[in-house]
């Protein structure tokens, strides 16, 4: 193993600056996993990757991590041991500024069938390169507890049943530590098919109850009331409240004063219709889960498909002005509002060839702008795979209305789309995005892939193409860099070759 010893990122990004790294030389262990790290303002705070040195002990295996900072230099590493059932880990930032390495992939053939159990997430602190396993706390009825090992699945089965069999429902409750100053938990009876008496309890930093907000406290199978939480701060707590009776919902927002709990606000939120406003705090493609939400100073914004008569036709927006509390809902159809910008558009947001519009990313600009890139995907029943060409960039003004469309045409890819990451530029005011093509060369007729980056300033699209083919058996796969770069890495795992480097972007 090679010592790599502690520097604090601003030093190091100070005295120190490098383009290229070796990964294969930076551990002795298997290379199983590396992905860059953002904060919660979503920028890059360097990247994590992951080395196995295999099994240790009947439940645990050795790893070790290596902590990059933006220009690839090494800034911290350690070995630990983790979970024997982790295959690898996946690193993110949290708000204490710790980097926190969750399971990736779970590998259940170390374990017997009947003690199954999900490997536990781990916690560095980068002020002294230590590792431990993160502090996860069970809640029950006024009391907190340390959870030490986890339980197995079967044992979990098995109180859960006696437990459902004495009461007749299971106790549910989740708590986590929060930004903000102590902790929140939520806790619920489930009985099936339904679930009430639901809280929202705010503790202080000593496990101290401040606050109980109490709903659903009647709720079975025909009237249920739902909080969709969508964002807090020092202030308020802010969720869509969801009432159902019968068939009949009701939608409102509800701001909850974060230090007392008490209701600040309970507005009806109306314009769109029920479905939308049930889907629009999540928003996924076939491919992906999206990040549908910006928060800013003054706003939260949120973006998803638009229902009407349970279909999409299309995509909705809704922003909450957090100094007002005012509700502010639009919507963009298929048909009229793309129709003179996407050739052969439908109502549904089919296209030609039975290809369907599916989203593969939302840009909220400082503006107040919103793009909407989507790809054309359908499945092709003759192979059972899915199969995807161009990419369809959608621009709106500050009021969500289309300004137009950009077509970036692509070849026909099987199995996955070619979309691939994007970040923010400028200071949130432009943005850029990547996507790989597979074409085929006119003269050698060989097939090559190529990195599309596309850069939107100031409203002007900028594209640059890269090869990035396979050469001489070597795999290279692009990942997102510093703002102006592009990190690309390329591997061969033979001949123990691993190397990463950053490019710059021309815009």
């Amino acid at each position: 193993m090679k010592k790599i010893f502690l520097l604090a990122f601003g030093l190091v990004q100070t005295f120190y600056f490098s383009q290229t790294q070796d990964l294969a030389a930076l551990a002795t262990g298997e290379h199983v996993g590396m992905n860059a790290l953002f904060d919660e303002q979503d920028n890059l705070y360097g990247y994590v990757s992951l080395y196995s040195y295999g099994k240790t002990g009947d439940k645990t295996k050795k790893f070790e991590y290596v902590i990059l900072d933006k220009n690839l230099n090494p800034v911290a590493n350690k070995e630990f041991e983790g979970d024997i059932t982790a295959g690898s880990y996946r690193g993110y930032v949290d708000f204490r500024k710790k980097v926190i390495l969750r399971p990736s992939s779970i590998d259940y053939s170390k374990v017997k069938t009947s003690e199954l159990f999900s490997p536990r997430s781990m916690e560095i602190d980068l002020s002294n390169n230590t590792i431990q396993q993160k502090t996860y706390y069970d809640y029950d009825n006024g009391t907190f507890k340390v959870i030490n090992e986890p339980k197995n699945w079967k044992e979990s089965r098995k109180e859960n049943k006696e437990e459902k069999k004495a009461k007749g429902f299971n106790y549910f409750s989740v708590v986590f530590e929060i930004k903000e100053g102590g902790f929140l938990a939520l806790e619920f009876n489930d009985y099936g098919k339904y679930v009430n008496n639901n809280s929202l309890i705010k503790f202080d930093e000593n496990k101290n109850e401040v606050w109980r907000y109490k709903y659903n406290t009647n709720g079975d199978k025909k009237n249920t009331e739902d909080l969709t939480l969508l964002e807090k701060d020092d202030k308020n707590i802010y969720f869509i409240r969801q009432k159902k009776n019968n068939d009949a919902k009701e939608f409102t927002l509800l701001v909850l004063d974060m230090k007392t709990g008490k209701e600040v606000t309970s507005k009806p939120i109306t314009g769109l219709s029920d479905d939308t406003i049930d889907n629009i705090s999540s928003f996924s493609s076939t491919t992906r889960s999206l990040d549908n939400d910006k928060v800013f100073d003054d706003k939260i914004v949120l973006v998803g498909r638009n229902y009407e008569d349970k279909q999409g036709v299309g995509f909705a927006r809704l922003i909450v002005d957090k100094n007002t509390f005012e509700v502010n809902t639009k919507k963009i159809n298929y048909i009229p509002d793309l129709s003179s910008y996407i050739p052969k558009i439908n109502e549904l947001g089919y296209v030609e060839k039975s290809y369907h519009l599916q989203p593969r990313d939302l840009f909220f600009l400082k503006d107040g702008s919103v793009g909407i890139l989507l790809e054309k995907y359908k499945i092709d029943f003759n192979y059972g795979v899915p199969k995807t060409t161009d990419l369809v960039y959608i621009f709106t003004d500050k009021d969500f209305k289309v300004k137009g469309a950009k077509i970036f045409a692509k070849e026909k890819s099987l199995f996955t789309g070619d979309y691939l990451f994007s970040q923010y530029i400028n200071d949130g005011n432009d943005v850029v995005f990547f996507y790989r093509d597979l074409q085929k060369d006119k003269e050698t007729k060989e097939k090559n892939w190529k990195l599309f980056i596309n850069t939107l300033v100031n409203g002007t699209f900028k594209q640059e193409v890269v090869p990035i083919s396979e050469k001489d058996s070597y795999t290279v796969i692009p990942y997102v860099g510093k703002e102006g770069y592009i990190l690309l890495r390329e591997f061969n795992e033979k001949e123990k070759y691993n190397k990463i480097r950053l490019e710059r972007l021309n815009y």
